[in-house]
C-alpha cells in the first residue's frame, strides 16, 4: 500500500469518525480502531521488505543473527506499543496508554541487554 492510499484511508476514516463524535462516540472509536488495523495490515508488506533487506545485509556483513533479530524485535515492539497507546489515547484512556509505553520501553531494554553484554565483553577483551 502506498503512502497516498494510506493517507486517504486515514483521512476518510477520520472524517467518518467525526460524524459520530456528538451522537455515538463509541462508534467513532470502533471506526478508528478498524481503520488503524487496516492500515497496519497494509503496512505489513513494508515490514517484510525491511526484514528481507536486513537478512541480506547480515549475509554480506558478518553480523551475528542475534543482533539483527534484536533489531527486528525492537522495531516490532516500538510499532505495536505506539499503535496500542494511540488507540488507548483516542478512547480517552491516557493512563493505560502510558503504561503500555512504559512496558514497551522496558521490553526494548530487555531485548537490548544481550547486545550490551556482548559490547561490554568486547571492551573487556580489548583491555586485556
Amino acid at each position: 500500500m502506498s503512502i497516498l492510499k494510506a493517507a486517504c484511508i486515514g483521512i476518510a476514516g477520520t472524517f467518518l469518525a467525526l460524524q459520530f463524535q456528538n451522537t455515538r462516540k463509541e462508534y467513532g472509536i470502533y471506526l478508528g480502531i478498524a481503520v488503524s488495523i487496516f492500515l497496519f495490515l497494509g503496512m505489513s508488506r513494508n515490514l517484510s521488505v525491511i526484514r528481507e533487506t536486513l537478512e541480506l545485509v547480515g549475509s554480506f556483513v558478518k553480523i551475528d543473527a542475534v543482533y539483527l533479530t534484536a533489531m527486528l524485535k525492537i522495531l516490532g515492539v516500538t510499532y505495536l506499543a505506539e499503535f496500542a497507546a494511540a488507540i488507548c489515547k483516542d478512547a480517552g484512556y491516557q493512563t493505560i496508554a502510558g503504561q503500555i509505553e512504559v512496558f514497551a520501553r522496558l521490553s526494548i531494554l530487555a531485548i537490548g541487554m544481550p547486545i550490551l553484554k556482548a559490547l561490554l565483553l568486547a571492551i573487556r577483551e580489548l583491555g586485556q
